[in-house]
């Protein structure tokens, strides 16, 4: 699966927005625009316009951002838009986003009432769901960001500021050091621009990018890394925005080549993993029931997949078995699938095993990429991959009461897209069978030692997306069965497995 565009998701939201003067009341709304390109080790994938409208006492931030991204000689269209409703002093009123990562469309409308909360309305595939929010005490949109660090560009030095994520309703805790005036370089001149660091804290490590602001707050240039790579937005004309578009292989980009072969009697065995991560505090992999994860030093982290054991992670919350937008267990065309895929199964094991089968089989192998789907969608286009594999299988599980969850990680192929021996990003469930998370891979028939969880969640595709930032800083150094490595020992006792 792609996690690409999670980097491009968030740029977009830590931009701060062109800022024109407030109109004479009774004037005709004013707008300003900016259009700024988007490149990848200096490649153009992209381009983002920024629009302003301020109207009496309000102002609109609407920011379309627009990708054509490359996938084994495939192009595939994504696009993010979202807009910001704001008083002229930065406090807000609305929020609305669409995202375009599959063949329909995910819409995010967020309302103010008369008590000062937001109805927020989600549509994916078509299907709505409503939700009342109490908007986060400090929290900062599109114009409320510009203003802050438009106010903090003549002071040297540090400051905090909690930015609204209008896609995923989070608020970002944003770092921020004012590192003084820069004459910098775009494609139609040279601006002086105050640099500014922004600094996110994710549970997957940091998240660094660099904007170049003018007096006003409006971003003229961002860059961060991305799988390795310089990711950059720079502000042009529409004509060099909108030029277009040049191949980068983004799957390739996000492959983590491996030390060695993998046999098949290996991958049935369990498996020692040591990784290296350029951020060294930055934790690669996530603790689960078949998976151990122990820290080295400079940078390198110890991964034991298999040894199964009870444990290793918390049981199942209630949203486990919850439907969502994106995992529409509920629906009854899932219900539907769920009851016809189970015929005289016998414990939620063997259910896990034939829904798991069923998904296989429903599935056509070689799908079509169709971005991110949602198991609705994937049961009416019966295509993907294996991220459409795993939203499916997940939400079967979750009609069947069965507690489930999405896993994002890596999974070794000795030969994929023109490469070999290399571990790719995939996507596989676990589920809550026999008192323990056991993990089922619809896309492959099978789980083995080397899938390395790096991220569970519940389908939402920003929990993908977010883990971009790490797939650059990622090395595999060494692989072996775990008595050829290193002396750490996973305790507990042995339960089964399904490999």
């Amino acid at each position: 699966m792609r996690k690409w565009p999670a980097a491009l998701a968030m740029a977009l939201a830590l931009s701060p927005a062109p800022g024109v003067l407030a109109r004479e009341p009774g004037a005709a709304p004013v707008t300003d625009t900016t259009w700024m390109a988007v490149t990848l080790a200096g490649r153009k994938i992209g381009h983002l316009r920024i629009d302003r409208q301020v109207d009496g006492a309000q102002v609109t931030t609407t920011q379309d951002l627009q990708l054509e991204l490359n996938r084994s000689g495939k192009t595939i269209p994504m696009a993010v838009l979202t807009r910001s409703v704001e008083t002229l002093d930065g406090q807000p009123l609305g929020f609305y986003s669409r995202s375009t990562l599959s063949a329909s469309d995910s819409i995010v409308d967020g309302q103010r009432q008369a008590d000062g909360t937001y109805l927020v309305t989600t549509t994916v595939a078509g299907v709505a769901s409503r939700t009342a929010l109490e908007w986060p005490a400090g929290a900062l949109l599109s114009d409320g960001q510009r203003q802050a660090m438009a106010r903090a560009s003549g002071h040297a030095g540090h400051y905090l500021i909690n930015l609204f994520d209008t896609t995923s309703q989070d608020v970002a805790a944003v770092d921020i050091d004012v590192l003084g005036d820069e004459r910098v370089v775009l494609p139609e001149g040279t601006e002086s621009l105050n640099h500014q660091r922004e600094v996110l804290q994710t549970p997957r490590g940091v998240q660094r990018m660099d904007l170049w602001i003018n007096e006003r707050g409006e971003t003229r240039k961002g860059s961060l890394e991305m799988l390795g790579h310089e990711l950059d937005m720079v502000a042009c004309s529409q004509a060099c925005a909108m030029a277009p578009t040049q191949d980068i292989d983004m799957l390739r980009a996000a492959m983590i080549d491996a030390p060695q072969a993998l046999s098949a009697a290996m991958r049935r065995n369990d498996l020692r993993y040591v990784i290296h991560v350029n951020d060294g505090d930055a934790q690669p992999a996530i603790t689960t029931d078949e998976q151990r994860v122990t820290r080295l030093e400079h940078g390198d982290w110890q991964v034991d997949v298999g040894n199964a054991v009870a444990g290793g992670q918390p049981p199942p919350r209630p949203q486990d078995t919850e439907a969502n937008a994106w995992v529409q267990s509920d629906a009854p065309d899932i219900r539907a699938l769920a009851d016809q895929a189970i015929t005289g199964a016998e414990g939620d094991r063997q259910k896990m095993v034939q829904l798991r089968d069923f998904v296989s089989e429903y599935i056509p192998p070689n799908g079509r990429d169709i971005g991110y789907a949602s198991a609705l969608e994937v049961v009416k286009l019966r295509s993907g991959d294996c991220k459409e594999y795993a939203v499916l299988l997940t939400a079967l599980a979750r009609a069947e009461h069965i507690p489930a969850r999405m896993v994002t990680g890596l999974v070794y192929a000795d030969r994929y897209a023109g490469s070999t021996r290399v571990f790719v990003p995939h996507a596989w469930v676990q589920a809550w069978v026999d008192g323990r998370w056991q993990s089922f891979d619809a896309a492959l028939g099978h789980f083995d030692s080397t899938h390395i969880a790096l991220d569970s969640g519940d389908g939402d595709p920003w929990h993908f997306f977010n883990m971009s930032n790490l797939f650059g800083q990622m090395r595999i150094a060494q692989v072996g069965t775990a008595p050829e490595l290193a002396p750490t020992v996973m305790g507990g006792a042995v339960a089964a497995r399904d490999w």
